[in-house]
């Protein structure tokens, strides 16, 4: 049987450590992130992988920082075969990465070398591409940068978010994962070389990149709330009151000659916001500070009720 240690952290690495045990690979430990508070009242939560792997009564570890730590030496010693690492968040060590007898690989959600780095899914809806992917790839000591032993493509619809592409990402890179590991493990798949001059990156997401640039047209505006739902969460000030923007729909029969960011059109059902190049958007769902997400006609019936035609927001 053969001997895998699994690193992953989020949601989206879940399916992948389970496909893993369905398939019959002996996993001798999960490496996850420890546990962080989550939430107004900072509760102490744990990782979702790790509250997978206990559940299937698998040794866990969760080094705050992996080089140095006792856990890497343990890692070490357990000689496993392979490491399968899917979002886990840190850079491994080369004592880590030589340490498997057939390397480590990661299920990375992008077509590399497109969208290198920590938020691949979160730039490819952001940008409005129209499709993405999982690559199965060696890990080297450059972030991303190791050769690529499969890629598997899905298409990015107008309805989709990260929730949602991280959900079919996940179980693409399982399926993916699950069909190309057997062949590595046999030799038979000799890794592509990344085209370096492709490379491009995405870094992980700012708190200055989820304020909402109304210079952007509205398309690019919905664009970047669905590249940031359902985390971080877009926002835009109102005065000094913020509001997070979970919903919003591109008005494309509408027009308007406002300055970019001016609310355009407010009555019991609709908040339209003026947006770059003349187009317009319409808030549907958001969030204002100290309260939970509202559908913008709830919005309008509470704490909306003061915002006025011609109020600019960011």
């Amino acid at each position: 049987m053969t001997k895998v240690v699994f690193m992953g952290t989020p949601a989206f690495s879940v399916p992948i450590l389970e496909g893993l045990l369905e398939a019959g690979y002996e996993i001798q430990a999960v490496v996850t992130q420890p546990d962080r508070p989550v939430g107004r009242k900072k509760t102490i939560t744990p990782p979702p992988v790790k509250a997978a792997a206990l559940v299937h009564n698998l040794k866990v570890l969760q080094p705050e920082k992996i080089p140095g730590s006792p856990e890497m030496a343990e890692i070490i010693a357990l000689k496993p075969d392979v490491i399968v690492t899917a979002a886990f968040g840190q850079f491994l060590p080369e004592a880590i990465l030589q340490a498997p007898l057939h390397g480590a690989i990661n299920v990375h959600a992008s077509l590399l070398p497109k969208y290198r780095g920590g938020a691949p899914v979160h730039y490819a809806v952001m940008n409005g591409d129209s499709e993405t992917g999982v690559t199965i790839m060696e890990m080297i000591k450059k972030m991303d940068a190791g050769g690529i032993f499969a890629q598997g493509k899905i298409p990015i619809t107008q309805q989709d978010d990260v929730g949602t592409m991280f959900d079919k990402l996940s179980l693409l890179g399982k399926e993916l994962l699950l069909t190309t590991l057997p062949e590595i493990l046999a030799g038979n798949i000799t890794p592509t070389p990344q085209k370096e001059a492709e490379v491009t990156f995405s870094p992980n997401i700012t708190r200055e990149q989820e304020a909402i640039d109304w210079q952007l047209s509205a398309t690019a505006v919905d664009q970047k709330v669905r590249g940031l739902r359902p985390w971080p969460i877009a926002f835009t000030m109102d005065g000094t009151s913020r509001w997070k923007l979970w919903q919003t729909t591109v008005l494309t029969a509408e027009a308007t000659n406002a300055t970019p960011g001016t609310i355009i059109k407010k009555d019991k059902k609709n908040l339209w916001v003026a947006c770059g190049g003349g187009t317009v958007l319409a808030l549907d769902e958001l969030q204002p500070a100290g309260k939970g997400k509202q559908k913008i006609q709830e919005f309008l019936n509470g704490s909306g009720q003061k915002v006025q035609e011609g109020d600019l927001l960011g």
